[in-house]
């Protein structure tokens, strides 16, 4: 038995427990609710752990609380299961690993699980870890990363893994792992380095299609995921915890042979005889301690000894060392790497002798760090007597995002690289596309500074269209402003009696508990309940875009994509909605259009959905986007601004009077939009004028 607090009862070390945080989410609530209910409510149940400031409680006092209060009907599976891992007594990862080793029993033996569940938890715990070996062998080799568990160690995790298998019933074995091994990323973003979906595909792209595929440094596994039908992956990753998820994660994606590592690959590489058909890195960026003395005389230098700021150059050439001859290895790297002058002689040869074939520049936002544009390093090892590549393919992709995440077009970039790098890589040589992409030939980048930087070697685009074009927008900003003009509020009257107009105000969460309104919470594919916020014949799934925190600041469409493997329904926001950001103290509020109906509502948001019979949706907008009642409902951290929308006030009105503040409210907020939209075009003729007379394609106006 554990030791806990005064005033608390003892619990079973294996009890799950619970954060308020993890209350909050089960009950749909913010944490300020929480806060009240255990000031409030003497029954509340006390901690069991956890410290002063960071409580936690026993799940199943807390669900039993719950409902006793009327405040949660049943928690979902999905919940349940997660409150099991992050409440652990032996840690999330422990429980993880254990969970996917019985997802894994569950894919590939299910008639034996369902025999070894129709025990006591305790023959249970007996049973598992011969199966588990089998299976474990079986799918990740004898010299393994996830070492089977014994029946002491499982003893504590049996409830888990019965509800895991559950879950795994509903939605498969593999959505079930992806779907508890993504809350433990998202609930510690800081102790992880994640690449995300979309470059992760273009890198198995590049690669083309490979039987044996490696990732020295693998992480997650996101790479090798994202491998097309491969026989075989083999990972490494310095961190054993999450080598062993990682291999769990690739075992339970695929019926290929898995083989994961635990250890630094530069220092002690798992894999020495290895000749991968692909190679697919994201190395750890601006390592100094990567083993530059122990490994001076390493084989693996064939291009050169990296000095100790050019840890990337060490990660290439050891992807290029683990490659048959004619295989592809694609590198995620910091664009520092193809200009720093310590790397400069290294790039040199790599040129020489054909091993780097393209260097492709990403948009700032395509992958953590997400502040600089990051570079694919595209390499092929060298076949022996097979003439060198005269030519580096270099493409620059800055022009499909306006700046930052969640303005990125990744379909676009995807479609622009592969569009430059499949004719280059079948002809060794691709059309040139001015601003885009170009073969630059070998003997032009070997100067000084081999710098292979791809926008130093492109041709300027021409400057948005041409003449003809930045007339058009002209045209189109004169038209606007004409508009903003029209939409111009008339002059605003005072009143007669400002005292008379401070009417008695209602809460939103009053409001929410009469049924006035119901609250939703966004996320990355989460929603309260199970499909409730979802717009009547409206499809789930990848393809329903995301309305962003972004997307409502700036005004714009839905741009955002709903991630692989959350297991949870979206919030499908429908027209007449209200969406609040709860983050930045921004007083901004958006009614759901026709146009964004059907979309999933994005982390940091929360939906107000009124009845229309009762709140009129731009009387609640525009209530809501109250300087002083925004002030009033928000609260302070050392870094961020919160919103806690349920404090919002609005008047009480009848239906008609709120229509007439509606109509107000519309107007300004279709004025509003119609100056973003003549900023937009502002900004658009002056950098077309400004890139038009700087590279020759316009005339300076002639002179009186």
């Amino acid at each position: 038995m554990q030791q806990v607090g005064e005033g608390s009862r003892p619990v079973p070390d294996n009890a799950a427990e619970v954060t308020a945080a993890g209350i909050a989410r089960l009950a749909g609530v913010g944490r300020a609710a929480v806060s009240n209910w255990r000031r409030r409510h003497a029954d509340f149940p006390k901690p069991v752990g956890g410290t002063e400031t960071s409580p936690s409680f026993a799940l199943a006092d807390v669900e039993q609380w719950l409902r006793a209060q009327g405040k949660l009907a049943e928690v979902p599976l999905r919940e349940r299961v997660w409150q099991q891992v992050a409440g652990h007594p032996a840690g999330p990862v422990t429980a993880l690993v254990h969970a996917g080793c019985a997802l894994l029993l569950v894919r590939e033996r299910s008639s034996g699980w369902l025999e070894m569940t129709a025990v006591s938890d305790e023959r249970m715990a007996e049973l598992l870890p011969a199966a588990l070996e089998e299976i474990l062998t079986l799918r990740l080799g004898p010299e393994r990363t996830v070492p089977t568990p014994n029946p002491t160690g499982l003893s504590p995790s049996v409830p888990l893994l019965r509800a895991a298998t559950e879950l795994a019933a509903e939605t498969g074995a593999r959505q079930a792992f992806e779907f508890l091994l993504g809350r433990h990323l998202d609930a510690n973003p800081r102790q992880y380095t994640l690449t995300p979906p979309g470059p992760a595909a273009l890198m198995a792209e590049l690669a083309g299609p490979a039987d044996t595929v490696l990732d020295p440094a693998c992480g997650t596994g996101a790479l090798l995921r994202a491998a097309a039908r491969p026989a075989a992956l083999y990972a490494q990753e310095t961190d054993r915890d999450l080598a062993a998820l990682a291999a769990l994660r690739l075992a339970l994606q695929s019926g290929a042979d898995v083989r994961a590592q635990a250890g630094d690959s530069l220092r002690s590489d798992a894999f020495p005889r290895l000749t991968a058909d692909a190679v697919l890195c994201h190395p750890p960026f601006n390592e100094r301690n990567w083993g530059h003395e122990e490994l001076a005389y390493d084989p693996r230098w064939e291009y050169g000894f990296p000095a100790r700021t050019e840890s990337e150059l060490a990660w290439v050439q050891h992807a290029l060392a683990r490659l048959r001859p004619g295989g592809t290895a694609v590198l995620l790297m910091p664009p520092a790497a193809a200009s720093r002058r310590s790397g400069r002689r290294i790039r040199a040869d790599l040129l020489r002798r054909g091993a780097l074939r393209a260097v492709v520049a990403l948009p700032a936002g395509a992958a953590p760090p997400y502040g600089i544009p990051l570079h694919l390093w595209v390499l092929r090892k060298p076949v022996a007597g097979a003439p060198a590549s005269p030519a580096l393919l270099v493409v620059d992709t800055a022009e499909h995002t306006d700046g930052g995440r969640d303005k990125l077009d990744w379909p676009a970039v995807h479609t622009a690289v592969l569009d430059a790098w499949q004719p280059f890589d079948k002809h060794g040589t691709v059309a040139e596309r001015p601003g885009a992409h170009r073969c630059v030939p070998v003997i032009e980048l070997l100067d000084d500074d081999v710098d292979l930087a791809p926008a130093r070697h492109l041709p300027p685009p021409a400057a948005a269209g041409g003449a003809e074009e930045l007339a058009g927008v002209r045209d189109r900003l004169t038209a606007v402003l004409r508009r903003t003009g029209e939409l111009t509020p008339p002059p605003a009257r005072t009143a007669a009696h400002p005292e008379a107009a401070r009417l008695p105000g209602v809460t939103v969460g009053e409001l929410a508990r009469t049924g006035a309104l119901e609250l939703r919470a966004g996320g990355s594919g989460t929603a309260l309940g199970t499909g409730t916020g979802a717009a009547p014949g409206t499809a789930t799934g990848s393809a329903v875009p995301v309305l962003t925190e972004q997307d409502v600041l700036a005004g714009q469409a839905p741009s955002g994509t709903l991630p692989e493997g959350t297991g949870e329904e979206p919030v499908l926001v429908r027209a007449g909605d209200v969406v609040v950001p709860v983050l930045g103290g921004g007083s901004v509020a958006r009614v759901v259009d026709d146009a964004t109906e059907g979309a999933a509502l994005g982390r940091n948001l929360q939906l107000l959905r009124p009845d229309p019979a009762a709140i009129d949706p731009w009387f609640l907008a525009g209530f809501l986007r109250g300087t002083a009642n925004n002030r009033q409902a928000s609260s302070y951290a050392s870094t961020a601004t919160r919103l806690d929308v349920r404090r919002l006030q609005l008047p009480r009105l009848p239906l008609a009077e709120q229509r007439r503040y509606g109509e107000t409210f519309r107007a300004l907020a279709e004025f509003e939009e119609t100056l973003r939209l003549a900023g937009r075009l502002g900004e658009r003729l002056v950098r077309g004028m400004y890139d038009g007379l700087t590279d020759g394609t316009v005339e300076a106006a002639p002179v009186d």
